[in-house]
C-alpha cells in the first residue's frame, strides 16, 4: 500500500507540472492573440487614404512572436509525438539500471 501512495503522490506532482505548463501555454495564446488584436486597430487608425493594410511591418510582431508561440506549444504538447508516450519513465529506469550496474561492478 505504502508503495501506491508513492507512486500517486509521484503522478500528482506529475499531473500538476503538466497543467502549469498547459496554463503558461494558454496564457501565453490569450496575451498573444489581445496584442496582436491592438496592434491590428491601432495600425488601421493610421492607414492614410488608399493605403493597404497588408504590408510586412503590419505583420512583423504576429510573425516572430507567432514563432516563439509555436516553439512553446510544441514544447507543452509536441513532446509526445516526438519521444513518445513512456520515453521519460523508460530514460530514467534505463539510467537507474545503468547507475545500478556501475555500483555493482565496483562493490
Amino acid at each position: 500500500m505504502d508503495n501506491f501512495d508513492n507512486n500517486f503522490d509521484e503522478r500528482y506532482e506529475d499531473a500538476q507540472k503538466r497543467v502549469k505548463r498547459l496554463k503558461g501555454f494558454y496564457t501565453h495564446l490569450t496575451v498573444y492573440i489581445l496584442v496582436n488584436i491592438m496592434i491590428v486597430f491601432l495600425n488601421v487608425s493610421n492607414l492614410q487614404p488608399g493605403e493597404s493594410y497588408f504590408q510586412f511591418e503590419n505583420f512583423f510582431t504576429a510573425f516572430f512572436w507567432g514563432i516563439g508561440l509555436l516553439a512553446h506549444g510544441v514544447s507543452v504538447f509536441g513532446h509526445h509525438l516526438i519521444f513518445g508516450k513512456d520515453w521519460e519513465e523508460k530514460k530514467i529506469k534505463e539510467f537507474m539500471d545503468k547507475d545500478k550496474h556501475e555500483h555493482e561492478k565496483w562493490e
